[in-house]
């Protein structure tokens, strides 16, 4: 035998055998955790995730004007005919500021819908609002409305903070005819959609004046809307 090199272990066919079932068992073993480690986290996201998942999956809220009742068309004046205190001329608008809840969010055109109802804008863009474009431009005499959404199915949206707002406070109007109109806030409230004063938000006024509307209250999961509006009343500065 040559020196210095150690002779080759002869393998034994029975210790090797046992060797390969102990592999092969410790492998099935191994395998089985994992697979029941999935099975556990699986569970764990879907009971836990359960809530997120029913608000993520969610339709955003339905329009805040009442079923049955829809802005005016009309332009108001008083009783002899004419408008009454500071006014514009009818122009189409383009941005609306709000500076106390950082609003800066361009106009889309709503309209009413076929089951009576005032169109949301659209659900997609989480920093757009709408107004009545068959009624009431903001800055003419009468009542102009403006909605925007309070949440998305993902996010809050251009009105979340709405109901921050107080009395005094203003936002402006910039519009087409390259006027700012400018509006202070008289009050802000909450309605019950059940008991939504139609004529007091929507009726026309010798005024310009302008609605903020949005959804508030809770989120009715069986009806998959919110169970009160937000408004916000103001007046041509």
């Amino acid at each position: 035998m040559a020196a210095g090199c150690p002779p080759s272990p002869k393998t034994d066919p029975a210790r090797s055998d046992t060797r390969s079932d102990t592999s092969r068992r410790i492998r099935r073993v191994a395998v089985a955790l994992f697979w029941s480690a999935v099975a556990v986290m699986v569970l764990a996201v879907t009971l836990g995730g359960e809530d997120r998942e029913s608000e993520a999956g969610r339709a955003p809220h339905k329009p805040p004007a009442v079923e049955g009742h829809a802005p005016s068309a009309g332009r108001s004046s008083s009783p002899d005919g004419r408008p009454v205190g500071k006014h514009l001329p009818r122009s189409r608008p383009i941005r609306l500021h709000i500076p106390e809840i950082s609003v800066d969010a361009p106009f889309v055109d709503l309209a009413i819908g076929s089951a009576g109802r005032l169109e949301p804008p659209p659900a997609g863009n989480t920093n757009l609002v709408g107004w009545y474009a068959n009624g009431v431009s903001p800055g003419e005499p009468g009542t102009s409305i403006i909605a925007g959404h309070v949440d998305t199915t993902t996010s809050p949206a251009v009105f979340a903070n709405l109901g921050d707002l107080k009395k005094g406070d203003g936002f402006d109007v910039a519009r087409a005819d390259g006027r700012k109109a400018s509006f202070v806030i008289d009050s802000v409230e909450t309605f019950d959609k059940d008991d939504f004063p139609s004529d007091r938000v929507y009726g026309d006024t010798p005024r310009a004046q302008v609605r903020l509307i949005t959804c508030a209250g809770d989120y009715d999961r069986q009806v998959r809307d919110y169970t009160a509006n937000l408004v916000v009343f103001a007046h041509l500065a």
